[in-house]
């Protein structure tokens, strides 16, 4: 389960965002997250520099009391959705392979500014419809074919 999937467990329903972090040998554990207006940080730590505990990943030991936290300010600061910048493309992928899904494929959103490599290929984990199929195995003959073509006619070093 991801860092989100945590959050929204732990009753973070709105519109938000963060980073967890834990340093070496578990002395710190932060998330820093933010919804639409408000951004707030939590650090877990000792002054003198010492481990916190076993596992004392920030997903663990910061992301509740960030969550906690940020349920009751909302009430206070609510939370819009984010508005989409201009030149960010939403494109749904596989969140198995994070390639382009296929029917039987779990999906999830990704976001890519202009200029981002975005996936192309279709994923090759789930079996996808006849149609899916097909196409991936054309994209994976004329991909071979282009590979032949370039070290036929590809210079000589």
């Amino acid at each position: 389960m991801g860092t989100g999937a945590q959050a929204r467990a732990m009753g973070v329903k709105f519109p938000a965002g963060g980073k967890t972090g834990t340093t070496d040998s578990f002395h710190d554990a932060w998330f820093v997250g933010f919804s639409s207006s408000l951004v707030v940080g939590v650090w877990v730590g000792y002054d003198q520099p010492q481990p916190i505990g076993a596992d004392a990943y920030g997903a663990k030991i910061a992301l509740p009391i960030w969550s906690e936290f940020m349920r009751n300010a909302v009430r206070r600061f609510p939370a819009q959705p984010f508005e989409i910048p201009d030149g960010i493309e939403a494109v749904e992928l596989c969140r198995v392979s994070y390639l382009r899904p296929v029917q039987e494929c779990p999906t999830y959103t990704e976001y890519f500014k202009d200029g981002d490599d975005r996936p192309s290929q279709l994923c090759p984990i789930h079996q996808g419809s006849f149609k899916q199929q097909a196409q991936r195995a054309v994209a994976t003959v004329l991909s071979g074919l282009g590979k032949r073509l370039k070290r036929l006619f590809g210079r000589n070093p």
